[in-house]
């Protein structure tokens, strides 16, 4: 445990953001998975709703600094390939 002051204040700091931190990219993930499962269950409303979802989550967490952004774009182009590729089906 810290002794100085500032210290003392930076290990606060940093669990609460730590905890936020965690929370959002839990919420990312799940956004995340329920765009797949939406694409696996071949309906294809549910899964555009759901991709929009991922992607804003995806582009907030790239602004808040969780995740970087070639991170988020890779994982909406190959959410939007699989959804492209449920419409061609369709």
């Amino acid at each position: 445990m810290p002794n100085i002051k500032s210290a003392v204040k930076r290990v606060k700091t940093i669990e609460k953001r730590r905890a936020l931190n965690a929370s959002q990219k839990s919420a990312l993930r799940t956004a995340v998975k329920a765009a797949d499962q939406a694409v696996v269950a071949t309906d294809v409303d549910a899964a555009q709703a759901a991709l929009i979802n991922a992607t804003k989550k995806l582009d907030k967490a790239v602004t808040k600094g969780l995740i970087h952004k070639n991170a988020a774009a890779r994982k909406k182009s190959r959410l939007a390939k699989k959804l492209n590729a449920l419409s061609a089906q369709a």
